[in-house]
């Protein structure tokens, strides 16, 4: 969405900086930010409810920054960004500027400034786990993600029961999918999906072996990632009927971003007597990449 709600230049008078004085004298910062929304109801009904207030917005940064003290610019300007994020209903992504007309460093400087961007993701996790309680180590999961601050749980699959892939000498799982909204990068979301498995007693000592619990990253909006450890879209999607069911009973249409090809698409593919359709172009990357867990 497009549409753009602008503040530019509120002035606050706040105590941030390295320096003990600026925390305990304060000093003025002048705040600039771009609201992404979508104005298409508030502009059809002229109902202010229909939008994002921005006398409110002016209210909210002027109260967040004078109630906290941070040393940086760049830890005002994040949490203040995650802080709007979370509590204002429609408000997709921010442009956020923090201006400091007088910062102490003994020359002539009008500002300095530090510029950020952040904004909401839309993720779709896959859960497996086949060992003790499996539907339990699914929902403790799902609980944890809804239990943390920069994400919000937007739709869950049903569980399905599913042979062992890889390694077949072992139990069957329980397999989920999760559609996620969040503020969190890739990197970030790997770490706190890495966290979860852990609490759930997760131990990586065999490729494809048995697990207590695990999540991976299928999709992250369109994100085409191809690092040592981390992959979007996760490269052996299009092979995995079990991960592909689930996700098919919430996001049936959605594309991969690479190939163009649905989930409806992939499992149809994979669901026939031709089996696996790898498109050539990505082939490559996946051998390389199929390495990980």
């Amino acid at each position: 969405m497009n549409d753009q709600i602008t503040i530019k230049n509120l002035e606050v008078y706040a105590n941030h900086g390295v320096f003990p004085e600026e925390q305990k004298l304060g000093q003025k910062f002048i705040v600039s930010a771009i609201l992404y929304t979508d104005t298409r109801k508030a502009g059809k009904t002229d109902d202010l409810e229909a939008s994002i207030d921005y006398g409110t917005i002016c209210q909210i940064i002027t109260r967040f920054l004078k109630e906290h003290t941070y040393s940086l610019l760049e830890r005002a300007a994040e949490m203040l960004a995650e802080d709007l994020l979370l509590h204002t209903k429609g408000l997709s992504s921010i442009q956020l500027e923090i201006k400091k007309p007088w910062a102490p460093i003994g020359l002539p400087l009008e500002t300095v400034s530090v510029a950020i961007e952040r904004g909401w993701h839309t993720v779709y996790l896959g859960m497996g786990s086949n060992m003790g309680n499996k539907e339990d180590y699914l929902l403790q999961a799902v609980q944890a993600l809804k239990e943390t601050a920069s994400c919000q749980v937007e739709a869950v699959s049903d569980f399905l029961v599913t042979k062992p892939y890889g390694v077949t000498d072992q139990d069957d799982f329980l397999n989920g999918c999760i559609k996620l909204r969040t503020l969190l990068t890739p990197r970030e979301l790997l770490d706190r999906l890495h966290h979860i498995e852990q609490a759930a007693g997760r131990e990586r000592i065999l490729r494809w072996g048995p697990r207590t619990l695990d999540l991976d990253i299928l999709f992250y909006d369109d994100l085409i990632l191809g690092e040592a450890d981390l992959c979007i879209p996760h490269v052996d999607l299009p092979n995995r009927e079990f991960v592909l069911r689930p996700l098919c009973e919430i996001a049936p249409y959605l594309h991969h971003p690479a190939t163009g090809k649905t989930v409806r698409e992939m499992l149809q593919e994979l669901s026939s007597e031709k089996g696996p359709v790898f498109n050539p172009v990505l082939s490559a990357f996946y051998l390389l990449h199929s390495h990980r867990y």
